[in-house]
């Protein structure tokens, strides 16, 4: 609506992930190296993550678009409200295979021998997860399972997990043990500075075609990113809106003014206290943070699960046990033989009833 009057030719604040705007902060700098090292150095598991917004998905289509399609072989898999089963179907799936109709057994075979044939024609293995944090802990552990498949010398499967902050906090727990140690690097993924929140708006109005750089006016980026707080999807929705005002009211300069406007229509508080509002509600008594209750509930059920699973696992063994105790007790039975009868003279005197 707004390209020719500011004379750009697209929208520099998409919300859409776009590889082309990605702008390399720090801290994206170095979750993407990270990223690079699991592949090329064929380390097994880098887990990264970072709050709602703050670019993770458009690093991992930066990353798919620098890898060499005829050497790498990839799976992405950005559905993770997935069970064991359906996990592995999606995997399967991407890396060009049928899986339907196979059961869990067969599918893990398929998959390892999937595996093991393109590690034999010399190509590299990658498996992406998107929004990392949904899958359940037994997914987590099938992953597990998939990423010890070893040569001598180096991992055959290179595992990239990438969510948000509540993935550290299944990680964390006991029955992720062996998992947590498979993982060679982990990094949060941390918001904008203020400088950097300047430098990130005007990364993009450059790569939109902006020949200004002055469209936002200086003092603009303080009141941005205290109401953004350096998370870029959130300075792309205020930006675009503020744009869309200056548009309307025919002002040329995005300045104070425009962006507070902007703020209004959005009914933003600052985002500190829009931070801690959210923290209050879960802290408090009958508080309404249902997100922070659900999770609970879920580690509470994956604990369960697996507890059960490890049961069903014992209860064949059990049942093995009691037809062995079974049979040893018939074998000393006949071993024993029928009781001692009573002597002769006392059985006739029982029946003259003496």
């Amino acid at each position: 609506m707004y390209l020719e009057y500011f004379g750009i030719k697209s929208h520099p604040f998409r919300l859409t992930p776009d590889s082309d705007f990605l702008f390399m902060s720090e801290a994206h700098a170095r979750a993407k190296s990270y990223m690079d090292y699991t592949v090329w150095n064929r380390e097994g598991f880098v887990v990264i993550t970072g709050e709602v917004g703050c670019g993770k998905t458009t690093l991992i289509q930066k990353l798919l678009s620098e890898l060499d399609q005829e050497n790498v072989v990839v799976a992405k898999i950005f559905q993770t409200q997935l069970d064991e089963v359906e996990f592995l179907q999606s995997v399967l799936v991407e890396y060009g295979l049928n899986p339907f109709n196979a059961k869990k057994v067969e599918l893990i075979d398929m998959l390892n021998t999937f595996l093991i044939e393109q590690f034999m024609q010399v190509k590299q293995l990658v498996l992406i997860v998107d929004d990392a944090h949904n899958l359940s802990t037994k997914v987590l552990e099938e992953i597990r399972m998939l990423s010890g498949i070893e040569t001598r010398k180096e991992k055959i499967l290179h595992v990239i997990l990438v969510g948000q902050p509540p993935l550290n906090e299944t990680l964390e727990l006991p029955e992720m043990e062996q998992l947590l140690q498979r993982i060679r690097l982990r990094y949060h993924i941390k918001a904008l500075t203020e400088q950097e929140t300047g430098d990130y708006m005007l990364h993009r109005l450059r790569v939109a075609g902006a020949a200004d750089d002055h469209m936002f006016a200086p003092d603009t980026v303080a009141i941005i990113h205290r109401y953004t707080g350096g998370i870029p999807r959130l300075v792309n929705t205020l930006c675009d809106t503020a744009m869309t005002v200056a548009y309307a009211d025919d002002v040329r300069i995005v300045n104070a003014d425009v962006v507070n406007a902007a703020v209004e229509e959005l009914q933003w508080l600052p985002y500190a206290k829009r931070v801690n509002r959210r923290r209050a509600r879960g802290s408090t008594p009958g508080g309404t943070d249902m997100q922070n209750v659900i999770r609970e509930q879920m580690r509470t059920l994956n604990s369960m699960s697996t507890q059960l699973g490890r049961l069903d696992e014992i209860v064949p063994a059990l049942g093995a046990i009691t037809r062995s105790l079974a049979a040893i007790e018939g074998h000393l039975s006949r071993l024993a033989g029928p009781s001692e009868e009573a002597p002769p003279d006392t059985a006739r005197s029982r029946r003259r009833g003496l």
